[in-house]
């Protein structure tokens, strides 16, 4: 029980648990993934990290590919309807998710099923029964619903059946225990109601928190720029970890790793972070990149060096939208066409920052420029280091 409930946030209900862990057989885990998009971060892992905690305690995991339910969109925590996805879309992003799982589930004992299995094969009477599991005075307590009626915003009676039909593959699956994060609450609770209702045990629901991005503030997310991507340089992946706070730290080790954060807080908190760092860098890379990524960050942070590889971009000045005269370029232009910054608004609070150096040079003047003659070493932030060169 205490590995079960390590991290979690909400449980539907302990006595639910161990009344199906006493009968000594495995249990049926199931996680739900709907790909709707192609690049994973460390947030989508730590329902894969719990259930692979669940393996490990020898029950049986179904990793359930929402390829049907992608296609509807989940309406949670939505201003408006999401976009449909094309059935090849949820198919090619659904490589992607079980490529990265497997960096974490025992690939021999994960059971991968996906919803188009049984929900394609709903008649219009099945769908009719189905809706009838659910009134609209209990849909309308979801908070996001609720919101969107308010407002005026569009809200289509199709997103009514996305819970429905998430509840419905717990039905299907005969699920003992559905993960979900904190977000899912309303739908895996749905699905308890929906499998009683279908003359089945209800499933446990095992809620988890949503893993705070690297500004310490908002839940991991790329629109907010505060991700950790699973598929990120293994030296971008360890210096983003090494930026955490030391509080953030321990959020991490809680949820991304089996480690005892007990006795890792007796460490010093350095040396446990890049402990944390080589541990998700070996996951999703390798121990030889784990262990090359710690030495590069060693060589620039502690001893001041630069790294031993160094990018290189080359900047077209025939090709590319850059303003130059004579000899000379825009810092500011070069930071943007390079992805260094996101505008130039943020090229030059970078700069004014004091965040870029030219040549080993700080440079905090924004109208500075590079002579086109020749390559210049770039560094933004502390940790990117990025040649570049001029071709005519």
């Amino acid at each position: 029980m205490e590995q079960i409930k390590r991290g979690v946030a909400e449980l539907f209900t302990e006595t639910d648990l161990k009344k199906k862990l006493a009968r000594g057989k495995p249990l049926r885990i199931k996680v739900g993934f709907d790909p709707t998009v192609a690049d994973l971060h460390l947030g989508h892992t730590v329902l894969m990290q719990k259930m692979r905690q669940f393996q490990d305690l020898g029950h049986h995991a179904v990793f359930l590919i929402g390829d049907f339910t992608a296609q509807i969109g989940d309406p949670t925590g939505r201003s408006e309807a999401r976009p449909v996805l094309t059935k090849k879309q949820v198919h090619d992003y659904a490589k992607t998710y079980l490529d990265q799982a497997f960096k974490i589930l025992d690939k021999k004992k994960t059971e991968v099923r996906w919803n188009s299995e049984w929900l394609e094969k709903l008649t219009p009477m099945d769908f009719i029964n189905l809706g009838s599991k659910q009134t609209v005075a209990r849909m309308m307590e979801r908070q996001d619903f609720k919101e969107r009626l308010a407002t005026g915003a569009n809200l289509s009676i199709y997103e009514f059946y996305y819970p429905l039909l998430q509840a419905y593959d717990s039905v299907a699956l005969q699920a003992d225990i559905e993960l979900g994060g904190m977000d899912q609450k309303f739908n895996i609770l749905l699905g308890r109601q929906v499998q009683e209702r279908s003359d089945q045990e209800p499933q446990v629901a095992l809620l988890m928190p949503l893993l705070i991005g690297t500004d310490g503030q908002k839940k991991m997310s790329k629109s907010y720029g505060n991700y950790i991507g699973v598929t990120e340089s293994p030296k971008e992946m360890f210096g983003k970890i090494m930026s955490l706070t030391d509080e953030m730290m321990w959020h991490y080790y809680e949820l991304l790793t089996d480690g005892d954060v007990a006795v890792l807080k007796k460490m010093h908190p350095k040396e446990a972070k890049v402990g944390l760092a080589r541990i998700l860098v070996e996951r999703f890379h390798s121990k030889k990149e784990a262990d090359s990524s710690a030495g590069e960050f060693e060589k620039i942070f502690s001893n001041k060096e630069k790294p031993t590889e160094i990018e290189e971009k080359e900047i077209s000045l025939k090709n590319e939208i850059i303003l130059f005269s004579g000899k000379e370029v825009s810092l500011i232009n070069v930071m943007v066409i390079l992805h260094l910054a996101g505008s130039k608004t943020a090229a030059r609070n970078l700069i004014v920052g004091g965040g870029v150096t030219i040549d080993d040079v700080r440079v905090t003047d924004i109208n500075v420029k590079l002579n086109i003659d020749k390559p210049h070493l770039l560094k933004i932030g502390k940790r990117h280091f990025l040649r570049v060169r001029f071709r005519s």
